[in-house]
């Protein structure tokens, strides 16, 4: 199949690319400048900026199915409307194409929720592209847990450098990581099956826990202890997203949106996707360790196993 990937020079186009190629799919990639991608070399790359309509019709030649991976949150705090108008460019240049199949990497939560601004946005830009003349299949997962994720760097960071934290009460929010390996099947395995074209589907990893359990058991993987943490409920979302500043280095466009997203349960509500599509999930300490090889922090050698749930 001849396939688009957007977004490919991101954390999860960076690893969906290679493992196209290695299912026989004819993959081109559509980037900002050419120059900077450092992609496989069977890849036919092409130029050109969501934002600019007229700027990468070409890519957009002959594509069957295309990944739609695009977020702007590095941007600024303009990111909502510049995803708005990618998104709506994106489907004018696909429909004009012919373009058949869109699939779409999206975050849980309940739309009945008060979903927080990056979650909204990441809605908002699912709703533009279900709209269109092509069929749609919407991803929809919690933290990615993988080299790069940020969102997962980000908990990796706190668990780490932080022994002792007082949080805000979303440490008691119930989430499902996953592992970038499985969201990558996922992405994959949905081009044959046209049941899913149309479809939502929620992904997650094998287990739920508190996004508390998440960090004291990526603590527990990394340096071998646990880290003492004390939610408190004077300390809002808000507020937290400013010492994440101090005690990371997630670049603060990025890390204030997804941390204010945490007041959100995430967690696969329909897993009927798993009917059509049967992944062999990894376990969330095989996740981590596999991430935090490609990290900078030393896995402890002696480290306990984390409990289970």
């Amino acid at each position: 199949m001849r396939v688009l990937v957007t977004g490919a020079t991101g954390f999860v186009g960076g690893h969906l690319v290679p493992a196209l190629l290695a299912a026989d799919h004819e993959v081109s990639v559509l980037v900002r400048d050419r120059d900077g991608y450092d992609g496989p070399d069977e890849v036919a790359v092409f130029e050109g900026d969501l934002l600019e309509p007229g700027s990468f019709d070409d890519a957009l030649e002959d594509i069957e199915a295309a990944y739609y991976l695009v977020h702007s949150m590095r941007a600024g705090a303009d990111y909502a409307d510049r995803d708005r108008r990618a998104a709506r460019t994106f489907v004018a240049a696909a429909e004009d194409a012919g373009v058949e199949h869109v699939v779409y990497l999206g975050g849980l939560g309940e739309e009945r929720d008060t979903l927080s601004e990056h979650l909204r946005s990441r809605r908002e830009v699912e709703h533009i592209l279900e709209d269109a003349d092509f069929q749609l299949t919407s991803l929809r997962a919690a933290i990615i847990v993988g080299d790069g994720s940020a969102s997962f760097e980000m908990v990796r960071q706190l668990a780490v450098r932080l022994p002792v934290m007082i949080t805000p009460q979303w440490v008691d929010t119930p989430c499902q990581p996953i592992a970038i390996d499985d969201v990558v099947a996922y992405l994959v395995g949905v081009l044959d099956v046209p049941e899913l074209a149309g479809r939502t589907v929620e992904i997650g990893g094998p287990e739920v826990m508190s996004y508390r359990e998440v960090m004291a058991r990526t603590a527990e993987i990394v340096t071998g202890r646990r880290p003492v943490i004390v939610p408190v409920p004077v300390l809002t979302p808000k507020l937290s997203a400013y010492w994440v500043n101090l005690v990371t280095d997630v670049p603060r466009s990025v890390a204030h949106p997804l941390i204010l997203g945490l007041k959100n349960a995430a967690v696969v509500q329909d897993d009927s996707g798993r009917e059509h599509l049967s992944i062999e999930l990894t376990p969330f300490e095989t996740a981590v360790r596999r991430a935090v090889d490609g990290g900078t922090d030393t896995v402890a050698s002696n480290s306990a196993a984390p409990e289970e749930r």
